[in-house]
């Protein structure tokens, strides 16, 4: 019965792509046309923040992470941010295209194997600030380390990390403001969940990294053994 009528419904209400709309064969995928615009982040990249290099091997480090400390030990994303992906994050993130969210998380599964095979306690999502999340009425990130936490069976926690400060918008702040901006802008809760946890934070778009290493400041100091991250796009220089 359930099989006939899932059938009927494919008839009535038949998958779509995703970004354009086109009918496709099975749900929560993406037609042959945009998923061959989509670009994936692969090898070569910086072994530690995950930046696309032009050459390099397993163990090739970019100049930033040679040069630089971070409280992040390793990043990883899915896929690069450009004018084509933009619509696929931005509906999820503003527009509540919720039913992007098992195709963005199957993304981040796949992105996320180097993390996860050196071993994960927790995932944790990067938290909104009361107001927004009121305004906006659910937490992207949040809905993806959801979908992730069954993909992985790694334990969410969603309580443990918090925002206590309003700032702006990371869109509408250059590199140097957007560090300034989330400064002192999260804490810890509960952190006897953390001491000791192997934590990956889970966003859905890298810029420039300053709201997950002001979130990685706040767990190490709560006394997380390792803080990574994974995202499903990252913003990378032309």
């Amino acid at each position: 019965m359930l099989k006939w009528l899932k059938i009927l419904l494919n008839v009535i209400l038949p998958p779509r792509c995703l970004i354009c709309g086109k009918v496709i064969s099975s749900d929560d995928s993406l037609c042959l046309d945009c998923f061959d615009e989509i670009n994936f982040i692969t090898k070569p990249y910086c072994k530690r923040c995950g930046v696309p290099l032009v050459s390099g091997g397993d163990e090739t480090y970019c100049v930033s992470c040679l040069t630089k400390t971070s409280p992040l030990r390793l990043c990883r994303a899915a896929i690069k941010y450009d004018e084509f992906s933009k619509k696929l994050i931005l509906d999820f993130k503003f527009l509540d295209h919720i039913e992007n969210k098992k195709l963005l998380a199957r993304w981040l599964y796949m992105a996320g194997q180097d993390i996860f095979k050196e071993g994960v306690d927790l995932l944790i999502p990067v938290p909104l600030y009361y107001t927004r999340l009121i305004k906006r009425k659910y937490n992207q990130s949040a809905i993806l380390t959801a979908e992730l936490a069954k993909l992985s069976g790694i334990e969410a926690c969603y309580k443990s990390l918090k925002k206590v400060k309003h700032t702006l918008p990371q869109v509408e702040c250059n590199g140097k403001h957007r560090k300034l901006n989330v400064q002192n802008a999260f804490d810890v809760l509960h952190c006897d969940k953390i001491k000791g946890k192997r934590i990956v934070l889970i966003d859905d778009v890298y810029t420039t990294g300053s709201t997950l290493k002001e979130c990685a400041k706040a767990l190490k100091k709560a006394g997380a053994k390792s803080v990574d991250a994974l995202t499903v796009a990252r913003v990378c220089k032309k």
